[in-house]
This record gives structure tokens, sequence and C-alpha cells, in this order.
């Protein structure tokens, strides 16, 4: 029994302050409960199981060595889709979900890019998403262009568990140093040739690289092809397809003054040091002996199994709790749910009862019977233990709880919580927490952490709707995209007096409308209820259950295109209107948004930070509005406009990816997040796929002397013609964190400017050095900041080791802008020897009106070339500099004279 209880401690002091769905653990060097997830539109085929193995057994002793025989791949969980014929060796999943998988095989997106990658959101060292391939990526039908599979999984294993970067630059492959051009390659001990690859059909031809006159690099298209004979080890981050690299870069190797992701987002430091820094890295010690074979299990897909287990204690009469509770269950019985899932409902006070055994929903008739199931009187205590082993009863019945749901929901405490934590373990199930008010048990968050599901939040504010956002966010992990329920609108309003209205539009898009379902709430009176079509045609047809207080509309068939509008009016009271709906094809991914916090739990004066990702499919939808609404557990509410623009709280611009800090701590407790989304005409979906943290592409290879091309990459474009503007409409609930040590009465100021992570600079006329980043705030990314410190330095390391006395920049008439608009500042190196040849180095460090300064931003560099001064045309004669144009010198000094000599003899004639 101590035993069990010192691995539960252990498990809940590893995923404390994570927020991964990530089952991964490292248990005596071993990776074990990695899931390889196969996308359900991926044809059928058993060879990509075999194939999958077999990248990852060759990958265990790759990775082993590179580490210092530190880490291997223990076991892995391949997850087969559900359209997959059935097979002895396939069993059920217990926790493992699509949405919880740590690799992706998917077919490419768009088609024609199979380039591996790992989705990365955070900043350095922080985990990874998830790694993507492609099945002819793991059929070795991408060799020429990526490397081996197993070498490649390493180098994303690295991006996914260590959060490190690339060592190489697709858009700058060059860099001048001390007026040279350099590769941009780690180490800078890797030798190779360059050349311009001149593609026609199927083949290519070398052309050499010429320097651009005036910037003194070699031309855009110039490629680096390193020598396939090679002794440098270093580095798998740079091109681990290189057969003697078999280590990371290390500070001994590392090259800092290449300009690379991994220099720009990790403070110059090599990959090792970043891994060496990881919690993987100080909770192990190297193997003595070779480590074993991974082992794989086969894991299957099936029918969805969930079972409702509702509070129904006397507490829940309070704040209008128990009919709201049963609004959102309602919501989740009529639509949230997917055809074919079978549900169950448990009810518990101080025991527990069963509402309904479980029913597979095949009609609207069973959905409307188990919503007669839902509770009706509030009364008794609260065991939630009671409610949770009577839904293990219920899922037995008929299916193992392996993989099964359990959504609970309570607003009550519990002091003997913690007497079914190992039931819950043992039993494979995935647990949802809503936290309903602010006294619901301190514990609930332990369930979903140890069973991998949501945890959520709702306070009494019944007019932020976040019950209802709760209950409209539990889709299926394992379903296809096509059968998810997306919210397009989740507004509420408490109206004053009789004169009131609360009107608003919701946007059905293209890729919605299936399914469209329309919800009104409200708290004492049926409202009046006006909807209209795109085409102003007035909707009829609201289905009132009034005992519930709610009314709903399903549009038949597929809702019109375009912008609807709704006006709902009554007396003083609380109304909420939400709108959900589902894919319009199965072949084409609707638009999502899928929100998650850095952490689950905050403590003062640590900011979290909020992520929103605005996708269809792989493409990223771009310049959306996407707002973050953050409610603390004494109800204020904080409004965050979140950004794309790779500052700040934001990894990378242009990605999909919108973030922001949050500082705004009012009490300890629970905090809910909901995210509003609205592409208008300004938003567009991307066409291409943007900057990508993969294994990089092979340009080419050295073949008995000569370089052998691959066809190049399709090229990826920034320009307009590479969009298409989208208009649409999304909420997301993003679940709930814990706050703690926030100060009563006053908070202090302790937050400092975020830093500063995209600095760049550029050499203008007169050696005037132009800078342009993007400017921080009072606290992190909000506000203004009070002034900046700009530092130049003739030594990468010094001005990063040795900021505070390099040298100084005057910056007297510089005054911060506004948190996030663009910032420009020339000036003229002073104090520092600045010829030709010379590179030069420059930090910023923002300064706040408390002096709380920021950390120094990532180093911009510029390298003063003077183009050679055109030759004098006036001479006849070349310039002479190797023994053949010596040769060539006399011959044609004596054509000269005997073309003279001839002249004059005609002359005389």
């Amino acid at each position: 029994g101590s035993l069990k209880s010192s691995v539960f401690i252990l498990i809940l002091y590893l995923l404390e302050g994570t927020l991964s769905n990530s089952l991964i653990q490292l248990n005596n060097n071993g990776y074990e409960s990695i899931v390889i997830a196969i996308d359900p539109n991926v044809p059928e085929d058993e060879a990509l199981i075999q194939q999958i193995k077999n990248m990852v057994t060759q990958a265990s002793p790759y990775l082993f060595e590179a580490t210092g025989k530190r880490f291997y791949f223990k076991n892995v969980a391949i997850l087969i889709p559900e359209n997959w014929k059935t097979k002895p060796d396939y069993v059920r999943p217990k926790l493992e979900t699509y949405n919880n998988a740590d690799v992706l095989i998917a077919k490419p997106n768009p088609p024609g890019n199979d380039k591996p990658y790992t989705e990365m959101i955070g900043g350095c060292g922080e985990k990874g998403e998830r790694i993507h391939f492609t099945p002819d990526f793991l059929a070795g039908k991408k060799l020429t262009q990526y490397g081996p599979q197993g070498r490649v999984f390493v180098h994303e294993w690295a991006h996914l568990q260590w959060g490190v970067f690339e060592e190489y630059n697709d858009n700058q492959k060059f860099y001048l140093s001390n007026g040279k051009p350099q590769a941009v390659r780690c180490s800078a001990a890797i030798t190779g040739t360059h050349g311009v690859p001149k593609c026609q059909g199927g083949s290519c031809i070398t052309k050499p690289c010429r320097i651009d006159k005036l910037t003194g690099l070699y031309e855009q298209n110039c490629e680096f092809v390193p020598k396939t004979q090679q002794t440098e080890k270093a580095s798998i981050m740079f091109q681990q397809s290189i057969g003697s690299v078999v280590e990371f870069c290390t500070e001994q190797n590392h090259n800092s003054e290449a300009p690379n992701s991994q220099n720009q987002k990790c403070n110059l430091r090599s990959t090792w040091e970043v891994i060496r820094e990881s919690e993987d890295f100080k909770k192990t010690t190297p193997m003595t002996t070779q480590p074993p074979n991974p082992t794989f299990s086969l894991l299957q897909i099936g029918q969805r199994i969930v079972c409702l287990v509702l509070d129904k204690s006397g507490s829940m009469m309070n704040a209008n709790r128990l009919n709201r509770m049963n609004q959102a269950g309602k919501l989740f019985l009529l639509h949230t749910v997917e055809q074919g899932s079978w549900v169950g409902m448990v009810m518990f006070d101080s025991v527990a009862y069963v509402q309904s055994e479980l029913r597979q929903i095949n009609s609207d008739a069973d959905r409307d019977v188990l919503t007669r199931s839902l509770p009706t009187v509030p009364s008794g205590g609260t065991s939630i233990c009671s409610g949770l082993r009577s839904a293990f009863t219920v899922i037995m019945k008929k299916y193992s709880t392996n993989g099964a749901e359990i959504v609970l929901l309570t607003d009550g405490e519990d002091n003997t919580i913690s007497s079914c934590f190992d039931e819950v373990k043992q039993s494979g199930a995935i647990i949802h927490t809503v936290a309903l008010g602010p006294s619901a048990a301190k514990e609930l968050e332990e369930l979903s952490k140890m069973t991998g599901g949501l945890q959520m939040y709702a306070s009494d504010q019944g007019q932020n709707n976040g019950l209802i956002d709760a209950f409209g966010t539990l889709s299926s992990g394992n379903g296809a995209p096509s059968q998810r329920s997306i919210q397009l609108e989740s507004k509420g309003l408490t109206l004053q007096n009789n004169n009131q209205w609360m009107n608003g539009t919701v946007i059905v898009d293209s890729t919605v409308g299936k399914d469209t379902f329309f919800l009104v709430t409200w708290t004492k009176q049926p409202p009046q209820i006006l909807l209209w079509d795109p085409s102003g045609k007035l909707q009829s047809g609201f289905v009132v259950d009034a005992a519930l207080k709610m009314a709903s509309l399903q549009i038949p068939g597929t809702a019109k295109v375009g912008t609807w509008r709704y006006s709902l009016q009554a007396s003083s009271q609380t109304l909420t209107l939400t709108v959900t709906s589902r894919a319009s094809s199965a072949t084409v991914p609707p638009i999502t948004v899928k929100t998650k916090m850095n952490q689950d739990t905050g403590k003062f004066p640590n900011p979290m930070r909020v992520y929103a990702k605005v996708r269809q499919g792989a493409l990223p939808i771009l310049r959306a509005n996407v707002t973050a609404l953050i409610e603390s557990a004494n109800g204020k509410t904080v409004t965050l406009e979140l950004l794309d623009n790779g500052a700040g709280a934001d990894a990378t611009k242009n990605d999909g990816v919108y973030s922001r800090y949050f500082t705004n701590y009012d009490a300890n407790g629970r905090y809910s997040v909901k995210i509003w989304v609205l592409g208008g005409i300004t938003a567009a979906r991307q066409r291409a796929i943007p900057h990508q943290n993969g294994a990089k592409y092979i340009a080419g290879w050295i073949e008995n002397g000569q370089i052998k091309w691959n066809i190049p990459q399709a090229e990826i474009s920034d320009n307009t013609s590479q969009e298409e503007q989208v208009c649409f409409s999304r909420t997301s609930s993003g679940g709930s964190f814990v706050a703690s040590n926030v100060p009563s009465g006053s908070i202090p100021d302790l937050f400092p400017p975020c830093q500063i992570t995209d600095l760049k600079a550029e050499i203008q006329e007169g050696r005037l050095i132009n800078l342009t980043w993007t400017a921080p705030g009072d606290d992190y990314d909000q506000g203004q900041a009070h002034k900046y410190i700009i530092r130049i330095s003739s030594s990468i390391l010094d001005l990063r080791d040795n900021f505070s006395v390099s040298v100084q920049v005057n910056t007297t008439h510089l005054i911060p802008k506004e948190a996030n608009s663009e910032e420009v500042f020339v000036f003229k190196p002073e104090n520092i020897t600045f010829e030709n040849g010379t590179d030069l180095f420059i930090a910023i460090q923002a300064v706040d009106k408390a002096n709380l300064k920021s950390e120094i931003s990532n180093i911009a560099r510029v390298s003063l070339f003077i183009p050679p001064q055109p030759e004098d045309t006036s001479t006849p004669y070349p310039s002479i500099t190797t023994n053949s144009t010596i040769c060539g010198f006399h011959i044609l000094k004596i054509m000269w004279k005997w073309i003279g000599e001839l002249q004059m003899s005609l002359a005389l004639n």
C-alpha cells in the first residue's frame, strides 16, 4: 500500500505544473507509453505498422549513443484507426487517444509535402506538441531527401521531448564572418561544397554560386552540400543524415555565430546544453549495459463509451447550478456526443444512483430518452467516489472500462475522494472533470491528470456560459474531424430591463453547416427569440423545454453559408446563446480552434501563457481576431487579445498559433479560459505550410566527386497569392488552471517587460545600423516599457555573458511604444571598431517604471562589407594573377606591337 501511494505521489509530482496531453514517462532510462497514431484517412496498409516498428527500433540505439548512453525507446503503442480491419492482436486502448498521440502518421497536407516536422508552440527547453510523418516517408520513399527514418525520428524526438531547435536556416543559408561567407551549420567543422542547382524535368546540373557585390553573400539559390565523408560527429539538429554525425552539438563545438533558430531562441546555447538542463537528464545516469529493443502494443480505436457522473447534492440548488448543469448536459446529449456512441448516466449525493445504463445513440429518440434521465431535485451530501464506482459498474456490464470516458461534475467538497484513486488508475478510464462554483473539491484536477482527461471550471456567473462551454468541448478524442461538434458562438448577457435586447451575429462558413444547432437558455421567463438566416428569412420551430428553461433549433440539412442574425428580448434576467455545428464535408477539414495554457498551475508572480491554435487541417489561419476571456474564482474576467506576431509569448510568427501572457491574477484558486475567434475581411487561410521545425531537406549529395541534386522543394511564399480569404466565427473552452501564492489585497508589480525575441539589424548608407523589433510591455507583453538599454560588441559571446559592461548605445531620445508596436531605431556605432570585414553584435534590454528588467534580447548581427572598387577600364591589359595570365600578357603585348608595326608599314606605303 505504501509503495502504491509513493508511486502515485511521484506521478503527481511529475505532472505538476505541466499541461501536456502526452502519456510519455521515463523509467530507468527508457521512454515508455509513447503513442504513435495512424490517421483514419490513411488507407489500410499492414506494412505501415511494420515500418513504424522498424523506425523506432533503428532509432533507439542511435538515441542511446547520441545521449551518452542515457536514453532509449522502451515501449510504444501504435494506435490503429477504427475503420481498419480488426485482428486478434489489436486490443482496445486505455488512455491512448488521437488527442494525446505523440506522433501522427497522416497523408501529406498539402500534397507532396512529406517533410517530417514537429509542432512547437513554446520556447527553448519546452516540450513540443506532436511529431508528423507521412506514409511515404515511413516507407523509405524519401531516403534521399531526408535520410534514414530512425535518425530522423531522433532529430524530431529532440524537438518534442527537450525543446531544442534547428541548426540550419532555409531562409538564410549563408552569413558573413570576418567578411567571408560561411554556411549556416553546426558544427562549423562540417565540410562541403556549394553550388546552384539548375533543374529541368527530372534532372539537374550544377552552376557556380555567384557572390552579390553589395552584400558579399552568395546568391539566394546557392546551396551548401556537405561532403559524404566526414569525421565531425555533430550535429544531429543540423543534418543527422550525414554518416559521421552521431552526436548533438556541445559548447565545445557549437557554432554560436550561425543565424539559426537554436541560437536565436536558446540564447546561443548548444543543443546538448539545453538537453542537459532537462528534467529527463537530471534524473538519469548513463547505463552500463546495452538497452533492450523496443516493444510494441497494437491498439485499435473502438466505439465511444461515455458515462455522465453528475452531482445532485443539496448545494446544487445554489446559484441555479442544477438547472444549468442540466442545460449543459442536454446540449451534450442532443448534439455534442457523436452518433453511434454508448452513453450511460449516474447521479450522486451521499450515495450514487444509476439513472441510465449504457445506451447506444442511433437516433434522436435515443438522445431524448437520455435527457429525461437528468436529475431534477437537489439533496444530500457529496460522495464522489460513490459516483465513480457506480460508473465503473455501469460500463463493465457491457464493456471493459479501458478507454471509456467519465464526465464528472461536482460543486462540493469531499474529503474521501482520495480513497478511490487506486481504482481510478487501475480502471483504464479517462476522467474529464468539471468543477462548478468556488467550493468544488480541490482534488478534482488530480483525477484528470492521472487519467489524461480534460479539466474544466465554471463559475456561478451564468452570463459567461462556462458550464455549457465545458460540456460543448467534450467531443471524442478519437472521432473523425467531420463528426466532431464545433462551437461557432457562445454569448451571454444579463438584461437589466424590458427594453434591452441581446443582439448579435454568427457566421456559418463553408467548412461547417451540418447539424447546426441553436440553443437559448434563460433564468426566469422564456424570451422572445428572433433568428434570421443569411437571406433574411426568419426562422421558426424552436423547441421549448420550460422545465429546463431552454429552447433549441436544429437546422435541417446543411445551414446556409453566411451571417446569421439573432435578437433575444426578455424582462430582467440572464440569457445565453450557443451555436454548434459539424463539418459540411467528410473530405474537407473544418476550421478548428484548439486552446491550451502552458501550465495547469500558475504560481504568482510567474506568468501564464495562453495559446489558441487556429487551423484548417494543417494549414494556419492568419490575421484572425482572437480574444481570450479568463475568469477567476472571484468572478473577475480579464480580456486578452491573442497575437500571432512572433513576439512576447508567441514563438513563431504566422503559424496560426495565437498567444499572450497572462499576469492579471486577482485570487488563488481556479481560473477558466475561453476563446473567441472571428475571421473577417483580413483573415486568410495560408495555402502553404509555414516554417516547420523538422529534418532538413537534403538539397543534394556528392557522388563520385560530383553533386547529385534532389529536385528542389516547392517554394513557400508569404505573398497574398498563397492565401485565401476566410470569414468564420468560433468559440472554444480552454479548460482551467489553478493559481497559488497570489497575495491578498493589492497585487505588487513584480512583472518585468517580456524578452524581445525578434530583434533584427541591417546596415544603411554611412555605416548606420537600422534596428527593428516588437515593443514589449510594462508587464511582459502588456502596457508600455519605460526605457531601452542597447549594447554592442564585436564578440557575440562577450555580449551575451557580459552585457552590462559592453559598449552602450545612446538611446536618450528612444521612447518605448505601446506593447506589440513596431519599433525602429537607427544609430551609428561609436567607441568600437567598425571597418570592412567587422562583425558587430547588438542586443536590447527593456526596463519598466519599477526598474524591473527584461531578459536580454536575441542577439542581432551586422557584417560590414564594403564592395570592391570597380576595375579601371582605361588600361587595355588584364590584371596579372597566374602564370597563364602572364603568358597571355606577353602574347598580347607582342600582338599589339606587331599590329602597330603593320599599321605603320601600310601608312608608309
